[in-house]
């Protein structure tokens, strides 16, 4: 049944009217028993699909012991991720979080919390990037710099430089005596599945060194094995200074995690810092379960390979329908169709297909599969996207038709 008007739900969402009983691997069943293949996976948070028997199992298992004791104590789960993490990345040190905006806050406020440790408070400013998409708490809106996003919230919160995406000339304008940190994701989710070069990541990462700056690089949409890689930066073999992560690390349970160098966080001491939720025994339990299967040897080779295959299988429908689809971008399973119609009518023939994809800024749709699909999905989501292109094409014959009758 669909929101009414009288939904005791603040109408922040324009949800579609369809909802769903139970899921099984990449696939979504309603109520009524229709099957929907999910190509959205929760806007890319359902990393190894639906009811993984191995994540349900670290569920069941931890919620019969402990829920929640808060950070006054140690959680031993969570010791056990964060090295497991700190082992895998460039990282020393992890501070759990419940969300990708919390993540991101840790990160602003470590930046600068950084220079400040080291006698230069007055070093607080970040450079974004156009486009981008960090959150949507004050500090993460003021980030990512979008007005849609700000409009109406009071004075933007201090502290942020946009510059355009890609445009290094203006980033070296952009840094100043104030300046702290330079903050990028290195595939732009929300922005329209835009990567950033590899070239550009590293002399992101030389700027950074010649400037004295810290580089934090979102990856909560981009990590934990999304790319084909653990983390989205290491194809291009750069480093940041922090990184904040969420989504797929907790495979559809609220987790995120803010990684850096020791470093980096050396003016986080105690009490400067806090959270209540962040890094209980029910997220650790299945964070450690999620990179129980994502660090298992061949997991992300498997992930590259379903990659290649399904972008090969979206240009071959490009080319056949070019009038939809313009190209075809984006790193792993992190793909994205730029449309020559609008992306939201592509999203909504595609739904009708019963494929599920979510839209992106520069008129794009993504594809965000599951991590753990295999040919047939991807064949399955071939022949419906497919039956959408010709439905559209049906559409817009019909109505030129229509069009030159009535004229």
């Amino acid at each position: 049944m669909g929101e009414s008007q009288l939904s005791p739900l603040l109408p922040t969402f324009a949800r579609i009217d369809l909802s769903f009983e139970r899921g099984e691997g990449p696939w979504l069943i309603t109520p009524q028993g229709d099957r929907y293949l999910d190509f959205a996976a929760g806007i890319a948070v359902n990393s190894l699909g639906h009811s993984h028997p191995h994540l349900v199992e670290a569920l069941k298992a931890q919620g019969e012991k402990l829920w929640h004791i808060s950070n006054l104590y140690h959680i031993p789960e969570g010791e056990k991720l964060a090295k497991r993490l700190t082992d895998n990345t460039f990282a020393d040190t992890v501070f759990f979080t419940n969300s990708g905006a919390e993540a991101m806050e840790c990160a602003i406020k470590m930046a600068r919390k950084y220079h400040s440790a080291n006698g230069h408070p007055e070093r607080y400013r970040i450079i974004t990037f156009e486009g981008a998409f960090h959150g949507r708490t004050l500090a993460t809106i003021a980030a990512g710099g979008q007005a849609k996003y700000l409009e109406g919230f009071g004075p933007k919160v201090e502290g942020f430089d946009q510059v355009p995406f890609g445009d290094h000339k203006a980033i070296e304008a952009a840094i100043g005596p104030e300046t702290a940190a330079i903050l990028v994701e290195p595939v732009q989710g929300e922005g329209g599945v835009r990567p950033v070069p590899p070239q550009c990541l590293r002399g992101l990462r030389e700027m950074c060194d010649k400037h004295g700056l810290l580089l934090i690089f979102d990856e909560v949409q981009a990590g934990v094995g999304r790319t084909g890689k653990f983390f989205a930066h290491q194809k291009a073999g750069v480093a940041p200074d922090i990184m904040a992560v969420a989504k797929g690390i907790g495979g559809g349970f609220p987790l995120g995690a803010c990684l850096a160098t020791t470093e980096a966080g050396k003016g986080m001491t105690a009490g400067v810092h806090g959270t209540t939720y962040g890094g209980n025994p029910l997220a650790m339990a299945v964070g450690n379960a999620v990179l129980d299967v994502v660090l298992a040897p061949g997991f992300l080779e498997h992930v590259e390979k379903m990659s290649l295959l399904l972008k090969q299988s979206l240009a071959s429908v490009a080319d056949r329908h070019p009038a939809i689809i313009e190209s075809v971008r984006g790193e792993g399973l992190l793909i994205g169709l730029k449309a020559k119609i609008n992306n939201g009518e592509l999203v909504t023939a595609l739904r009708d297909q019963h494929l599920l994809s979510v839209g992106a800024g520069d008129n794009v749709v993504r594809l965000l599969p599951p991590l753990i699909i295999d040919e047939s999905h991807v064949a399955s989501a071939i022949e419906r996207l497919e039956k959408a292109c010709v439905a559209l094409e049906q559409q817009a014959a019909h109505k030129a038709k229509t069009a030159s009758k009535d004229q």
